[in-house]
């Protein structure tokens, strides 16, 4: 690919590359040639022009591909218009023979086309310098037109388009021919060549003045009749033609009209010819007389979509002003069109023209106005719903004729208009309450008005226009529903008016509970036949609203079981059907929106209903039988919600009617008892999403989805109205949609059955499943033609959703049978001719495999598949099994069908390769790219020959094809993961790498927005992968020019790519992106739309925030900025702040009004200079508030990259020199429209006032720099507590106020009144009690605010504290103290105070104390609202609590109270806020306690658990309140009287430590402790002096007599604990155990002295053990090999040994010490510690001191037990411990065991301790050298043979004695063996020996040879010691 890299094209290289990949070649080079040509010197440019030109036309008459030939013609044109221009007119002729050749060969089809791509550059570029050719060249492509095929019609248009815009004007004379020939190709059979019609005639009429005047009809005309049958292509590019033509015909070009006198349409003849498309298609106008009386046939639905499309064109093409002057006249023409009995001639046919309105409506006021005139527009819409609502009135009050048919137009009308209000108030949210407010517009008014109207499809969307209006502005909520609940009670006696008043709190949540009504309205359902059916509807829907379920559930299970009514006639039947489909719902609704109220006893009592339900479905058919088929509707109903609510229930509970149920879901979906062939709406979205581009429903993410829908196959598509379900209404909006359309009831119980099939499948059993399957396949046999396809799409369906709940089961599908009944069922459809049927079967099949999950059963299906290919040739099964393959795939990954992967791949390669079928292209493609995706690692073999194919087609396939280049896209994206990391290699992999980066660029070439999206997505992962590989100097400029197509897909490529690029390097992107916008002149005509202005990218997506509706879309852009604004904000601080005050100051441009209010400040009316490149539309609140979000996340950055940015003294650009920008945008944000902006400009306002509060300045020494801004604080809070503001502002404001008032930025009293006034009248309404009747919002809004007023008033009691104990040097307050502010308040805060600490501790309480919670709420909650009510004490209640104990601290417990309550009572007449014990009997010490324990519980509980998210300061708060709270005296009397109190608290502190520890909070713990001691002393001494001398010794405090301190009830104890941790805590040193260390061995070694006592037994006593226990544990502990303790650890160990040396000496003091455990703790020091410690000379004498006395010890238990431990020691790893040892008392013991011989052992014992000898010498013998063995053999086997006797001496001799002549020989026998040749030395010196022994062993083996043989067979292991301790120390 390198070689490609040259100004001339390279032929040397070419010829000797392979033929395949010589077109990857050219296009490389002529890629290159495009870069340089435009960047290259013209002089060498000029020098190699001609050889240029050969190599270039040459390339014409070779066959180009598409991309390669539009490079081409770009090459050529751009070196033309560099170099000389001598030689064009020779290949311009060349070009144009070539055109005129009579050659219509398929192989020369490329070259012409080339020609003619070439001929449209050159015009293109040069344009009129080419002048006098082009009639010859434009008539000799119009010739070429009438015989070329489909892709030369095309492509010869699309050159026209390019010559008419090179020539302009100039080329008037030819404008009529080109016309001429092109207008009839607008209805070509190509869609293609369509598009391409509607291109050239666009760029046709900027020049063609007879196009929009003469010929205007006739244009429309034709446009209609292109728009039959059209693509979803041509439909865009046909509506931009005719909108565009309409808009200048009314409002033409000026250029244009100065030539000629033109005649201009005016408004009202355009439109009417738009009608005419809308209402009539492409019929004309002449034969429309006869036909249209008879009300002839319906327009194509594509026309009218279309023509929607063109409607939105035209007016975006006339611009936002425009539309603003011409709204009303608009808007009754858009409404007219769905009032016109050709619009609406069926039920469904009405909804799509509705749907078509809402569409353009939405689309031109949603997007091109600002919200100003959004607000004004509202009021026309208002104006035009109320005129038809006088009609309707006249009308029916008149009895007219025509009243009907007026009424069901008006309905239409009234949906449109109310939808789109709707809409509108709901975008705008808060800014659209002038719409509310103002009386002049009476929009509730008029909405309301429309609760009356006849038709109830009007009645619901008045409905939802209220419940849009609720969610806006959520104050109008309690008004509505008052309205709405007064209303149905005073007009009981209408139909419409309980149904429309029903409606209404649907929509909006309903938070009071006001059951009554619907329950009222179910009662009296019975008394009035006339009215009953509306009211049991009525009822039931007005009892579903999820909030109101909650806290009535016991009425309403009561309710929903008496659903059940006597039934007898056919009404009263229509009235027990909706009431049982009402409850149904109402059960449904609480189900889904209160899954935690789920117990299994509500479920058990809602099924009683449930399964009455079911037994009813079955009697139905036969009551419609005798009743009539009007019935059928609400049986329907009643179905549709049963098998909602079942769905959302665990099968389980349900196993028992599951053969009921499933007979009733088959006979749904297979039609049984349904005549019409409707079909499900669920089949796309089971369907796999990346199967979109086989199904065309990608057009779902287009900007017209919501008209596109209706022309989708299935039946009624797009046609979701919401009369269809009222009971949508109130259910949440799915996600994407504006507003709910529940599609028509038969679709909608379709859809429900086969989701609810698809739950219960998975739990049948298999013999069912197999019954079913079969079922399936003889309904599908039986049904014919078009319901054929019907019953298997909603069967398929079926299959799907069983085969998805089997996937989630994780269960299998059964055994062989019911396998081969679904796999008969699957094959059948893919070769179904319905591409939606072929792709459901695909994705069954791999779902089967999925949960089949066996190898030989895939290997079977795979097979199946290849054979069929092999053979077949027809496209249906080609496409079908290709698909198949892939599923397979994508369902069993890589490992489970990597057998398979070489046949799929080498077959799906060849399919590809079909140009024949560009169908089964696509289909094998596409499985394709569903292989590469699912293998992985493993396809990595067959990358190479897959890339090559990838790439041949996307040179080869003509772009009119765009399904395979998407698919093409898919393959390449999916073999760039599959190459992953790899591709950022060198040598091999840079071919593979290229490939890539070549395909991208073919792509993004490509003229169809979905491949270029492809594109796009495949460079992302290939900067994912290999970033130093793409170039972003042409990748981010491509990518800014997407930010303004037109599709949808494309700007979210173009932005998901953005963002990944600016997480790594937005600084580049922006660079490059502002070098667009500085080429912009230069640069060619496709970038003319592009916005780029000196804001850079930033300002362009801050824009694209206006205009932007898609939810992802937008959250990328969010993302994309706030990378940007993370990497460069800092560093270009004043860009950004730019940035942000731009988009801010937007909005209060028009607010001219609110001048007059800002009193003191004059800054903000002199806004920002007035700069021409306005973007459109003013920034929308949405857009504001995210920049508000974006200053203080600036703020935040500019803090953690520096600190100077908070300190003027610094020059550079800093965030303190912008402050006065800062305060000016927190002021705008926070007086504007919206409530959502009005928070965030509070939160920004907080957070300068806390950077900036301690800020000085500079030029006034002693003041600091926020003091100039106070006018605007107290400006910018005021309107935050105006009446009717919403609570969380309000409550936000107080935050602000208070952290503004203790910022201590003000010191001035009476500057700080502004804001404390602010506070003051908040109080007011906190005061006004719950019951108050000015109640907007809902309650727990009202707890919000009421508890941030009282919050705010503690802090500033907090700040008010710490401002005192500055000051504590002057012994007076100085009178500006801020006490002064708070102090008046006092007296009612305390109350108030109190009563949140109350509602607070109850609500901590743990949820089994919930039956105590007081039934009627707290002080500031009610019981309904108790959980939200919860977060918001959670964030108030500690700042409270410190300011209850000031105020509790400074009064002595509120000592002069009067007793008048602080609140006024309840409406009710309860008192609000009960003080404990009712009434005001209460003693004053009973006060206090109440007061006390309430203060402990809420600190103590808080302490105990503090979540780790509470903030430090709520700890902190609390640790102070409880300081401040000691410092009096009762709540030291408190304290100090009940002690275990102080304790429990003390203990609660030491935990709290373990878990915070910042210094602070040790501290404010240390006071605390502190003041508790204090207390306790107090009280001690207070006892003293009441008792007098006498009892004074009593009193001696804790520990009394004896000095005990029990832990857990002793304060000094805990006290002692906790500040022991934080001495530790702070002076780890303290921590060493060298501190106790001394004390702890001497206690030690102390009980070893006193409880080492022989006993009879010669047991060791438990302490004894114990304390030994003891010695090791410490030896051996870590602090041995701590560096830090070296001396005194040794010093301390050597102390310990002498101290156990000492008590062991013998004594006659102590006759009966045991001499053992003496010995053993000795040896356990030797053992445990290392040579170094206790290798002391001293020690060690003293050790084999002892060691020889128990050796010479006359107790053989001794002896034994020393010989025990000795050996431990000589055996001990350090030679240089044991060495010492064993000289000194080895020769002691040869000696002892020497002289046994002469006294034999008489006891046990004795033989044991000679044993134990022995074993320790046979030790020693084994450890020695090999040279020294002898010696010491020479020593043991001369003794043990002299404790051999003889014959006779052996008979006669006592047992122990035996035992030691047994014990003697065995050892011998053993010895032998082990040191062959030193045991013979030793006995060869010694014959005596030998003879002795030899007589020993003859004895012995004659008295029993088996005991012998025995004996010999032993294993050499030595005998295990024959005394045990029962502890091991060792």
């Amino acid at each position: 690919m390198e070689l490609a890299h040259s100004l001339l094209l390279n032929e040397e290289a070419l010829a000797q590359i392979t033929e395949a990949k010589r077109p990857v070649f050219i296009f490389e080079w002529l890629r290159f040639l495009d870069k340089v040509l435009v960047a290259a010197n013209r002089v060498d440019v000029k020098e190699k022009q001609k050889k240029l030109v050969e190599q270039l036309t040459g390339l014409i008459s070779s066959a180009p591909g598409p991309p390669t030939r539009k490079l081409l013609a770009k090459n050529l044109a751009t070196l033309y218009s560099i170099g000389d221009t001598f030689t064009v007119f020779q290949t311009l002729d060349k070009c144009n023979d070539i055109i005129k050749s009579k050659d219509d060969t398929p192989t020369y089809l490329p070259t012409k086309l080339a020609a003619v791509a070439c001929v449209g550059s050159f015009y293109e570029k040069m344009g009129r310098m080419l002048g006098s050719s082009f009639p010859d060249t434009i008539t000799n492509m119009l010739k070429a037109l009438k015989t070329a095929e489909s892709q030369g019609r095309s492509e010869i248009l699309l050159s026209l388009q390019k010559v008419l815009n090179g020539l302009g004007g100039a080329a008037a004379s030819c404008h009529r021919d080109i016309y001429k020939n092109a207008r009839s190709l607008l209805t070509d059979r190509s869609m293609a060549v369509r598009c391409a019609v509607a291109k050239c005639l666009l760029e046709l009429q900027n020049e063609a003045v007879f196009m929009w005047t003469t010929e205007l009809e006739n244009v429309a005309t034709l446009c209609f009749k292109a728009l039959e049958g059209s693509n979803y292509g041509v439909r865009v590019a046909v509506s931009k033609l005719l909108g565009t033509v309409m808009a200048t015909a009314l409002m033409p070009k000026q250029a244009a009209v100065m030539r000629q006198n033109v005649k201009r349409a005016t408004l009202d003849e355009v439109l009417e010819l738009m009608a005419t498309g809308f209402l009539r298609g492409g019929s004309g106008f002449l034969k429309s007389g006869g036909e249209m009386l008879k009300g002839g046939g319906s327009v194509s639905r594509e026309v009218r979509v279309g023509v929607t499309q063109a409607y939105v064109v035209f007016v975006t093409t006339l611009g936002g002003q425009w539309l603003e002057r011409n709204f009303a006249t608009f808007l009754s023409h858009v409404l007219d069109l769905v009032s016109h009995p050709r619009a609406t001639q069926t039920h469904v046919e009405a909804v799509y023209s509705r749907r078509c309105v809402s569409f353009m409506l939405r689309s031109t006021l949603g997007g091109l106005l600002g919200e100003k005139a959004q607000v004004a527009s509202g009021k026309d819409i208002c104006q035009a719903i109320s005129k038809q609502m006088r009609a309707v009135v006249n009308d029916t009050s008149g009895e007219n004729k025509a009243g009907a048919a007026d009424v069901s137009a008006s309905q239409h009308v009234m949906v449109c208009a109310l939808k789109e209000l709707g809409s509108l108030v709901q975008s705008l949210s808060a800014t659209s309450s002038p719409l509310i407010q103002e009386p002049s517009i009476g929009l509730l008014e008029t909405v309301s008005s429309v609760l009356l109207h006849p038709s109830m499809a009007a009645r619901l969307a008045a409905a939802w226009c209220l419940r849009c209006v609720a969610v806006a502005l959520p104050y109008q909520l309690t008004p509505l529903l008052e309205r709405c609940a007064e209303r149905i009670n005073n007009l009981k006696s209408s139909p419409e008016a309980v149904s429309g008043y029903s409606f209404c709190p649907l929509g909006v949540h309903i938070s009071k509970g006001k059951v009554c009504t619907p329950e009222d309205l179910l009662r009296t359902a019975a008394q009035n036949s006339r009215l009953s059916l509306q009211r049991t509807q009525a009822g039931w829907l007005a009892s579903g609203g999820p909030s109101l379920v909650r806290y009535h559930l016991p009425k309403m299970l009561l309710l929903w079981r008496n659903a059940e009514k006597a039934r007898g006639d056919s009404f009263t039947w229509q009235v027990t059907l909706e009431g049982r489909a009402g409850a149904l719902c109402a059960m449904r609704s609480f189900v889904a929106h209160c899954p935690e109220l789920l117990t299994e006893d509500v479920i058990r009592r809602l099924m009683t209903p449930i399964e009455c339900a079911m037994t009813m479905m079955s009697h139905v058919p036969s009551v419609i039988k005798v009743h009539g088929t009007h019935l059928k509707a609400s049986a329907a109903m009643v179905r549709l919600r049963l098998y909602d609510i079942l769905a959302l229930l665990p099968p389980k509970t349900y196993e028992g009617s599951f053969n009921a149920l499933l007979r009733e879901l088959v006979a749904e979906f297979t039609l049984t008892d349904n005549s019409a062939n409707t079909t499900t709406s669920l089949l796309r979205s089971l369907c796999h999403y990346d199967d979109s581009v086989l199904m065309g429903s990608w057009l779902q993410e287009t900007d017209h989805k919501s008209i596109e829908d209706q022309l989708q196959p299935n039946s009624a598509s797009g046609s979701g109205a919401l009369e269809h379900d009222p009971s949508s209404i109130y259910l949440r909006v799915p996600m994407g949609e504006a507003m709910p359309g529940p599609l028509p009831l038969g679709v909608s119980v379709i859809d429900a059955s086969v989701a609810l099939f698809g739950v219960v499948f998975p739990h049948v059993s298999f013999k069912h499943r197999l019954q079913m399957l079969d079922h399936f396949a003889e309904c599908i046999k039986q049904a014919k033609g078009v319901r054929q396809q019907a019953v298997q799409l909603n069967i398929f369906t079926a299959v799907l959703s069983a085969l998805k709940g089997l996937a989630e089961n994780k269960s299998t599908l059964g055994p062989e049978e019911v396998r081969k009944s679904a796999l008969a069922l699957v094959m059948g459809a893919l070769d179904n001719p319905n591409p939606i049927l072929r792709c459901a079967a695909g994705e069954a099949l791999g779902r089967m495999a999925q949960v089949v999950g066996e190898a030989t059963f895939i290997a079977r299906m795979a097979q199946y598949s290849f054979d069929k290919l092999r053979s077949a040739r027809d496209v249906v099964s080609r496409t079908g099994h290709s698909l198949a393959l892939g599923c397979l795939h994508r369902y069993v990954g890589g490992i489970g069908s990597g057998q398979h992967l070489k046949t799929s791949v080498s077959i799906l390669l060849a399919l590809a390769q079909d140009g024949t079928s560009h169908e089964v292209q696509t289909w094998a493609l596409h499985s394709l790219a569903l292989i590469v995706d699912s293998s992985g690692p493993m396809y990595r073999g067959y990358v190479e020959p897959t890339l090559s194919l990838v790439l041949t087609l996307l040179l080869t396939v003509p772009p009119s094809h765009t399904e395979v280049h998407q698919c093409l896209g898919r393959c390449l994206g999916a073999l760039i993961t599959t190459v992953g990391p790899e591709l950022q290699g060198n040598a091999t992999i840079s071919t593979i790498r290229s490939s890539c980066l070549v395909g991208c660029a073919i792509m993004q070439g490509h003229s169809d927005s979905l491949v270029q999206a492809a594109a796009i997505s495949c460079l992302q992962q290939l900067h994912m992968f290999a970033p130093r590989h793409v170039n972003l100097s042409s990748l981010v400029p491509c990518l800014c020019v997407h930010l303004c197509s037109s599709h949808l897909l494309l700007r979210r490529a173009a932005v998901a790519c953005l963002r990944q690029l600016a997480q790594r390097e937005a600084a580049e992107v922006c660079e490059y992106a502002m070098s667009l916008a500085r080429n912009k002149d230069s640069t060619d005509s496709t970038t003319v739309n592009l916005n780029i202005t000196e804001t850079g990218l930033e300002g362009v997506l801050f824009g694209m925030l206006d205009r932007e509706t898609d939810r992802k879309l937008c959250h990328d852009i969010h993302d994309t900025l706030g990378h940007m604004l993370s990497s460069l904000a800092v560093d270009k601080l004043s860009h950004w702040l730019k940035l942000c005050k731009d988009v801010l100051a937007a909005t209060t441009e028009d607010d001219s009004e609110k001048q007059d209010e800002i009193d003191d400040d004059i800054m903000f009316t002199a806004l920002g200079e007035d700069n021409n490149a306005k973007p459109s539309v003013a920034p929308r609140w949405v857009t504001r508030v995210f920049a508000a979000d974006c200053l203080c996340r600036i703020i935040l950055l500019c803090e953690n990259a520096d600190k100077t940015h908070f300190d003027l003294a610094g020059a550079r650009d800093l965030l303190v020199l912008h402050l006065s920008d800062l305060i000016r945008m927190a002021f705008m944000a926070a007086t504007d429209n919206s409530n959502q902006l009005r928070m965030a400009g509070l939160q920004a306002l907080e957070d300068i006032i806390k950077k900036f509060a301690s800020v000085p300045e500079p030029e006034f020494p002693g003041h600091v720099i926020l003091e100039q801004y106070q006018a605007n604080v107290g400006a910018a809070l005021r309107p935050a507590f105006s009446p009717d503001t919403p609570s969380d502002i309000t409550a936000k404001a107080c935050q602000v106020c208070s952290t503004w008032i203790g910022s201590g930025v003000v010191s001035d009293l009476n500057d700080l009144r502004r804001v404390h006034n602010l506070l003051v009248s908040s109080l007011d309404k906190v005061q006004a009690g719950k019951g108050s009747s000015s109640q907007l919002y809902s309650e727990s809004a009202t707890t919000m605010e009421k508890l941030a007023v009282l919050k705010a008033w503690a802090e500033v009691r907090e700040e008010d504290e710490e401002q005192e104990e500055e000051e504590v040097g002057a012994d007076i307050l100085p009178p500006d103290s801020l006490i002064m502010l708070v102090q008046p308040e006092l007296p009612s805060l305390s109350r108030l105070w109190l009563a949140v600490l109350r509602d607070y501790a109850l609500l901590t309480l743990p949820a089994e104390f919930s039956s105590q919670l007081p039934p009627d709420g707290g002080a500031f909650y009610t019981p309904e609202t108790i959980d939200t009510a919860r977060l918001h004490y959670r964030g108030s209640w500690a700042p409270v609590l410190h300011a209850v104990a000031l105020w509790l601290s400074s009064t002595s417990f509120g000592e002069g109270e009067e007793e008048a309550p602080a609140v006024p009572p309840q409406a009710s007449g309860a008192p609000v806020y009960p003080q404990g014990n009712p009434g005001p009997t209460q003693s004053l010490e009973d006060l206090i306690k109440d007061r006390m324990h309430l203060m402990l519980g809420v600190s103590i509980e808080f302490l105990c658990f503090p979540r780790a998210e509470e903030p430090i300061e709520h700890v902190m708060s609390c640790l102070q309140a409880l300081c401040t709270l000691l410092d009096s005296p009762c709540a030291r009397t408190h304290i100090s009287e009940d002690q275990l109190l102080g304790v429990e608290l003390l203990n609660v502190l030491h935990r709290l430590l373990l878990t915070r520890d910042p210094p602070a909070v040790q501290l404010q713990v240390t006071a605390v402790v502190q003041e508790t001691i204090r207390a306790a002393q107090d009280h001690l001494t207070q006892q003293r002096d009441t008792q007098g001398e006498k009892d004074a010794l009593s009193l001696r405090g804790e520990g009394g007599e004896t000095g005990e301190l029990l832990p857990g009830k002793s304060l000094v104890f805990a006290a002692m604990e906790l500040m022991v941790f934080i001495l530790v805590r702070h002076l780890p040193q303290l921590n060493t155990s060298m501190t106790i260390l001394p004390t702890v061995l001497f206690l030690i070694t102390g009980v070893l002295k006193e409880t080492a006592v022989k006993t009879p037994d010669n047991s060791i006593p438990l302490p004894v053990s114990a304390a030994l226990q003891g010695i090791k544990t410490i030896i051996t502990s870590p602090l041995a090999r701590a560096e830090k303790t070296p001396t005194q650890w040794t010093g301390l160990i050597r102390s310990s040994l002498a101290s156990v040396l000492e008590y062991s000496q013998p004594d006659e003091s102590r006759p009966n010490m045991d001499e053992v455990s003496m010995l053993t703790a000795m040896t356990l020091f030797l053992l445990s510690a290392s040579s170094e410690v206790i290798g002391v000379t001293v020690l060690q004498q003293g050790c084999m001191e002892r060691y020889r006395n128990a050796l010479l010890s006359s107790d053989p238990w001794v002896q034994a037990r020393c010989y025990q431990l000795l050996l431990s020691v000589f055996q001990h790893p350090s030679r240089a411990l044991s060495t010492p040892y064993i000289h000194a008392l080895a020769p002691l013991m040869v000696e002892k065991l020497k002289g046994v011989e002469r006294s034999r052992p008489g006891t046990v014992t004795e033989l044991q301790a000679v044993q134990e000898g022995i074993r320790v010498l046979e030790n020693l013998v084994g450890m020695a050298e090999e040279q020294n063995r002898v010696q010491l053999l020479a020593l043991l086997v001369p003794t043990l043979v002299s404790y051999l006797l003889d014959d006779k001496a052996f008979s006669s001799a006592p047992p122990a004695s035996k035992g030691l002549h047994e014990f003697a020989l065995q050892n011998l026998m053993r010895i032998g063996p082990l040191y062959p040749a030193a045991f013979k030395t030793v006995i060869g010196a010694a014959p005596e020996l030998k003879t002795r022994l030899e007589s020993a062993v003859r004895a012995n083996q004659a008295s029993s040879k088996a005991k012998a043989a025995a004996l010999l067979a032993q294993p050499t292991v030595q005998a295990a010691p024959t005394i045990k301790l029962k502890t091991s120390f060792f």
